[in-house]
């Protein structure tokens, strides 16, 4: 147990040496090497910055599924010749009037499994859609009214799948603003949080999520017709222009959107490109268009209106309008980052300041340094000799837990910093054990040597049981907390590992040469 072969020696000083590079690397300001940038991130409770809870809104979500359901299930019951009257969408229901003859036919093709607009989840065991069926009296003795609506399990989804899709575009758009290390994540079946350390000014964010970002381009109608057009008003402009409902092209078949310089007037436009399917509708569009205007919505909104001079067949174009290059800037990452599936209202907003967070830095080093400086002492009054190689083996192990984090450029918050507390705890924990079984052990054996190596080698089951169940623990809050929750987990597990480490290579190393140098004397310990 006491024998190091000299590959295992050079691999021990290796990873001390190597970790505590990157360790030192917290100290050095230089931001342009992309290995010397590297550091441990402060948290939003120790570096300040902006908390964000933004709410989902699906009901929007919820009306458009429906329409797309009424018009899929008009074909079906047509093809079912299945007659019905009135079909029409509600907030939250489509309604129409059925034949009661036809009842027992249309419930045998809702509830059939292979039907599309009904699809059975095997999730949940249920169905995605149920209806209800309405005497409508002697106003209508013949017919009855029939109510389509989500069920309790297809709406749970529809709020999934839109928070999923919300929290990724979330996500997309904070990460191109260069944030440095956003916390995002959801809470429960309809909210995000967002913590931005550092951002002192959320305004920008908050404009960026804001904005739903479905654009579409739709052709200018020359006439008036309720049906076919609708008046919609330009972005900061009282001005309306009467716009085709067909969208021609829409943001989905953008491939890439980036701010530029116009040559010739030399303002600042969002270039963009579509994919194959737009390039193509966008330029046979352009092509039997020329001389007409095209309007370019974006959440309703008119951005401009351009004339079609000529066919745009190269799958490119500009989107031209008052903008500074910042404004530009922030439309072509929107639009980069796709449409949002539902709105976002900011229901909690905090700033937290730089002071708060300077004053828990200083708060969380202190106890370190309390708790640090005592344990030292205790182990040098406990153990002697063997109390000093304790404490250089911490020292070595804080050094080493700091590395690991500079190389994950991992976050430290308060938590992070009780975890790293707590890693000194469980180090010394480590040390005290093995010591402990060396005593026993003296009193039995008459070699120095095989005590000690006795010692540690009885101690390694208990050392590891304790260790490994506290490992469990940092991996399962890791997995199932948030936040500075999973701070606490990253430093408790990344420091339990380095115990481990320090307490059967690097102390045991130093207690060898220690025990060799006097294997003929007695060692108080």
């Amino acid at each position: 147990m006491l024998y190091f072969s000299k590959l295992k020696l050079v691999l021990i000083y290796f990873i001390i040496i190597f970790l505590s590079i990157f360790s030192l690397l917290n100290f050095v300001e230089n931001d342009n090497n992309f290995l010397l940038s590297k550091k441990v991130n402060l948290g939003l409770d120790l570096q300040g910055g902006s908390y964000l809870l933004l709410e989902v809104d699906s009901q929007p979500v919820v009306k458009q599924k429906l329409q797309n359901k009424l018009i899929s299930l008009r074909k079906a019951l047509r093809d079912e010749k299945i007659k019905y009257k009135e079909l029409k969408l509600t907030k939250k229901a489509i309604n129409f009037k059925i034949l009661e003859e036809d009842i027992q036919r249309f419930d045998d093709f809702f509830l059939d499994k292979k039907n599309l607009i009904n699809v059975y989840y095997n999730r949940y065991r249920s169905y995605e859609m149920d209806y209800s069926i309405k005497d409508l009296g002697d106003l209508f003795p013949e017919r009855d009214l029939v109510t389509i609506t989500y069920t309790k399990f297809g709406l749970i989804e529809i709020k999934n799948s839109t928070l999923d899709q919300s929290l990724e575009i979330v996500r997309k758009r904070i990460d191109e603003v260069g944030t440095k290390d956003p916390t995002i994540i959801r809470r429960g079946n309809d909210r995000i949080l967002i913590e931005l350390p550092g951002l002192d000014d959320p305004n920008r964010i908050k404009k960026l999520l804001g904005k739903t970002a479905n654009l579409t381009f739709r052709l200018v109608s020359d006439t008036e017709d309720n049906f076919g057009s609708e008046l919609i008003f330009f972005e900061n402009s009282e001005d309306q222009l009467n716009v085709g409902k067909r969208v021609i092209v829409s943001g989905n078949n953008l491939t890439n959107a980036k701010p530029a310089l116009d040559n010739q007037t030399n303002q600042a436009i969002v270039s963009f490109t579509f994919d194959r399917v737009g390039a193509k509708k966008f330029g046979r569009t352009t092509t039997d268009s020329v001389g007409k205007r095209l309007a370019i919505i974006l959440d309703n909104k008119i951005v401009s209106a351009p004339v079609i001079r000529e066919p745009i067949l190269g799958g490119t174009g500009q989107i031209t309008g008052n903008f500074t290059f910042q404004s530009a800037t922030d439309l072509a990452l929107l639009l980069r980052s796709g449409a949002l599936p539902a709105p976002l209202t900011i229901i909690e907003e905090r700033t937290v300041g730089p002071d708060l967070g300077e004053d828990s830095i200083k708060a969380g080093s202190i106890s370190l340094a309390i708790g640090f400086l005592l344990v030292i002492i205790y182990m040098i009054f406990k153990y002697r000799q063997l109390g000093i190689i304790a404490d250089l083996a911490l020292i070595i192990n804080l050094i080493l837990l700091i590395g690991i984090l500079t190389i994950l450029e991992a976050t430290l918050t308060l938590p992070g910093i009780a975890g790293i507390i707590l890693t000194v705890g469980m180090a010394v924990d480590a040390n005290v054990l093995i010591f402990e079984r060396i005593k026993e052990e003296i009193k039995i054996e008459k070699s120095m040597i095989h005590a000690f190596a006795m010692g540690y080698q009885r101690a390694q089951s208990a050392v590891l049981d304790a260790n490994i169940t506290t490992l469990i623990s940092a991996i399962i809050l890791f997995f199932l907390g948030s936040g500075p929750v999973k701070g606490f987990a990253i430093t408790l597990g990344i420091g339990i590992l380095t115990t481990l480490f320090c307490a059967y290579f690097f102390a045991r190393h130093l207690s060898s040469i220690y025990v060799m140098k006097n294997k003929d004397k007695q060692i108080l310990i």
